[in-house]
């Protein structure tokens, strides 16, 4: 079953990246909306990532199987661009120009081709396909060891907490690593899946379903470090800060749960129409920025300019390339009747 305002949520988190950088590029607002608040968008793309394979997947069978297409599916969604996006980056940097990602060597792109280093948004993309590798372990237990899985997170939550999330990046005979990324975003993907797991089982009274719990929403503003010192580490500890986490987590609930799923602001075309190309909206939005950013023109029309170019880009690369290339990778998984690909992705 599609769950209609996870599109118009996975929407918002790659427009809370956009706003975010080209605010940080043109200084649009004195900076308010970056500082690097984009992180909140990338927290609710991976609070959504656990979800949903959690909720699409724990409930199947744990066989040879279901995990080819487990593994197919989310390569032919993730893959194909990010691999376009690499190597046309290194592509133009040898040519001494920079309109794409700074990956100007071989050794930078071996280490985003293994997925263990990513520059500028491409960060997120290794921890994102590392979790899909742990999210086997998961599976492997919800049939019959499913204590287990809240007994792992649990347990790798107090580490992370007290071993205040071990910096572990350098490089490797020159090819670049970061676990550290993968190990801050760890927290988000768990709770992610622990809610998934029960969204069809906790039966919320009907008293509670309320579309006012939309507002909760506005709490992700009041953290931006320009904007509040509510949080007065909220710069620097953002990633590594339970309190972010246990309020991202309960936007997160409220949205998911409290939210009468016919929310007019959430469930509506446009928020689909976002939802759909939300990814390629998110890998592609930073270079057109800058290109725009060259330009003379009001940083208003900057802004307009770049969201129009962007949301072009990002229709034209998911309709005519992500879309028939996932449906095509797919279909060597199963000759099962193929899901939308944006019930199954968290982008």
């Amino acid at each position: 079953m599609e769950i209609k305002k996870l599109n118009a949520l996975r929407g918002l988190a790659a427009l809370i990246v956009f706003i975010t950088h080209f605010s940080d590029i043109t200084n649009w607002l004195g900076g308010k909306f970056g500082g690097g608040s984009g992180a909140y968008g990338v927290m609710l793309f991976f609070l959504l990532s656990g979800f949903l394979m959690s909720y699409l997947y724990l409930g199947q069978e744990f066989n040879k199987v279901n995990i080819k297409r487990y593994f197919l599916a989310r390569a032919a969604r993730v893959v194909p661009l990010y691999l376009i996006v690499v190597l046309s980056s290194y592509l133009v940097s040898l040519g001494d120009y920079n309109s794409l990602y700074n990956i100007s060597n071989y050794n930078a792109l071996i280490g985003h081709l293994l997925f263990v280093y990513g520059e500028s948004v491409l960060w997120s993309i290794p921890p994102e396909i590392q979790f899909y590798f742990i999210f086997i372990i998961f599976w492997a237990f919800a049939k019959s060891r499913v204590g287990y899985i809240y007994l792992t997170i649990i347990a790798v939550l107090i580490f992370l907490f007290f071993t205040n999330f071990p910096r572990v990046y350098g490089d490797l005979n020159g090819v670049p690593y970061n676990v550290f990324n993968t190990l801050r975003s760890l927290p988000y993907f768990f709770i992610g899946v622990i809610l998934g797991m029960h969204f069809n089982s906790l039966k919320v009274p009907k008293y509670l379903r309320k579309h006012w719990f939309i507002l909760v929403l506005f709490l992700i503003p009041l953290m931006y470090p320009e904007i509040t010192n509510i949080t007065s580490d909220a710069r620097t500890r953002m990633w590594l800060s339970y309190e972010v986490l246990l309020v991202m987590s309960s936007v997160f609930f409220c949205i998911v749960f409290l939210v009468p799923d016919n929310n007019v602001l959430l469930a509506n075309k446009l928020g689909d129409f976002i939802g759909k190309i939300s990814y390629s909206l998110y890998l592609l939005h930073m270079p057109i920025i800058t290109l725009v950013n060259q330009l003379t023109l009001t940083v208003e029309f900057k802004l307009l300019l770049s969201f129009a170019l962007t949301i072009s880009i990002a229709y034209i690369s998911f309709r005519y390339f992500e879309e028939p290339v996932a449906k095509l990778i797919r279909r060597v998984a199963s000759d099962k009747p193929i899901k939308r690909d944006c019930e199954v992705t968290p982008f």
